[in-house]
């Protein structure tokens, strides 16, 4: 049986580390929003129809970082307007199509208006089930693992559980326990993890749910990312025999 017969299914779950807008943009003399304004109107619903096509579940797009608050005052603006033009998308043509969406990430350091027209998405789309497409912002994979802590052990401790006991720490607090609390609980972990951009790193994304995904680098900048560069990068995925330690 050849590597690929050994892996010809379709990845569950896609992630992809949205990285080199601004590089994209210099390069195209172009002002350094252009690139995530470029990404936003263009490559995004190229990616999701490209998903809806090879019936690929769920799309995990990291698009704004816990760092990403100390680029220029210019730059984050910037993003914020995008976002809120983006964001203002007929619902009906997504509905239409099956896409659900829902975020990941502290939304509280977002703008009211920001936050509350996300969660209308989320509660808008709910129901649809053909592909979850989820946005990763202000997300920081080392915040959402104290975030999770923080709310398994207020849980457990409302609850009445003496956590000085390290017996009943062990018995609470488990692997299956702890994916509870996870931004991500909700969905399976990603099969396969891509990043444009050139940079050979995960930067904190996603700490717990990679795992075992299947890492693909490119030298691609995330504006030219497309359904093009996506379908390779699938089949390169079924080329790769998953062991997941065995």
């Amino acid at each position: 049986m050849s590597d690929k017969q050994a892996n010809s299914q379709i990845p569950q779950h896609i992630a992809i580390i949205m990285d080199g807008n601004r590089r994209w943009a210099r390069q195209n003399k172009l002002q350094v929003f252009k690139g995530h304004e470029k990404v936003a109107k263009e490559n995004i619903k190229d990616l999701v129809e490209e998903c809806l096509r090879q019936g690929v579940k769920y799309l995990t797009l990291w698009a704004f970082s816990t760092e990403n608050w100390n680029r220029s005052k210019e730059e984050v603006e910037a993003i914020l307007r995008i976002l809120r033009k983006a964001l203002q998308t007929d619902l009906e043509e997504i509905n239409a199509k099956g896409v659900k969406y829902q975020v990941i990430g502290d939304l509280s350091r977002f703008p009211k208006d920001i936050q509350e027209t996300l969660k209308e998405w989320q509660e808008q789309t709910i129901d649809n089930e053909k592909v979850t497409v989820t946005f990763a912002l202000n997300y920081g994979g080392r915040d959402e693992l104290l975030r999770s802590m923080r709310k398994m052990v207020q849980e457990l401790s409302v609850a009445g559980h003496d956590l000085s006991k390290p017996a009943v720490l062990e018995e609470l607090i488990t692997k299956e326990k702890f994916e509870q609390f996870l931004d991500t609980a909700d969905m399976p972990d990603p099969d396969m993890v891509i990043r444009p951009g050139g940079e050979e790193r995960l930067s904190g994304f996603m700490l717990w749910q990679l795992e075992y995904a299947e890492l693909f680098f490119t030298d691609i900048l995330m504006p030219d990312f497309n359904s093009e560069q996506l379908n390779k990068f699938i089949e390169k995925f079924q080329q790769r025999k998953r062991r997941f330690g065995k």
